[in-house]
């Protein structure tokens, strides 16, 4: 098997433990923290993802947990994570995501965002982009996030990047 199957072969069987554990492990909404405490969290999750420090927002997530954005591939644990972010902060040196309001489902979160940024990271367009989105998180039992699923609109963040008056 070659080395990039047998990586996304781990990836799977990662996932599928994540969500094993969680199917027996949730956090029940009576579990979760006070509201004032996950607004909180939120909102340094908002500035982590601001911070051009891909660590710092991986630090938020279980160590196992798992990152999926727009229903892509899964980035699984906080290494893969922290990768994620920092192609994201690479590609937008000046980006700035800030919490526009938090809800509780059940036990579930969800982070709507606002974010901006500019294109300048390499080989970029040097074209603005200004969307909102959201992520559904589902919390550990410590009180990290276990599993975001984000949600953005693509056609809207491709049509921004790569718009005709580019520089």
């Amino acid at each position: 098997m070659t080395g990039n199957k047998q990586y996304h072969l781990k990836r799977v069987f990662s996932l599928a433990a994540l969500l094993l554990f969680l199917a027996v492990n949730p956090v029940e909404a009576e579990d979760m923290p006070d509201f004032d405490s996950l607004n909180d969290f939120a909102m340094r999750y908002a500035a982590a993802w601001s911070s051009q420090d891909p660590q710092s927002l991986a630090s938020f997530y279980s160590q196992n947990g798992a990152l999926t954005i727009n229903g892509g591939t899964p980035s699984l644990g906080r290494e893969a994570i922290e990768e994620t972010a920092r192609d994201f902060m690479a590609a937008f040196p000046d980006m700035l995501v800030e919490l526009t309001a938090l809800e509780q489902d059940g036990g579930k979160l969800v982070f709507h965002w606002h974010w901006t940024g500019t294109n300048n990271g390499p080989g970029g367009t040097g074209n603005a982009v200004d969307l909102n989105g959201y992520e559904v998180w589902t919390m550990d039992a410590d009180g990290l996030i276990a599993e975001s699923l984000g949600h953005y609109d693509a056609d809207e963040y491709q049509r921004q990047v790569n718009a005709a008056n580019a520089r």
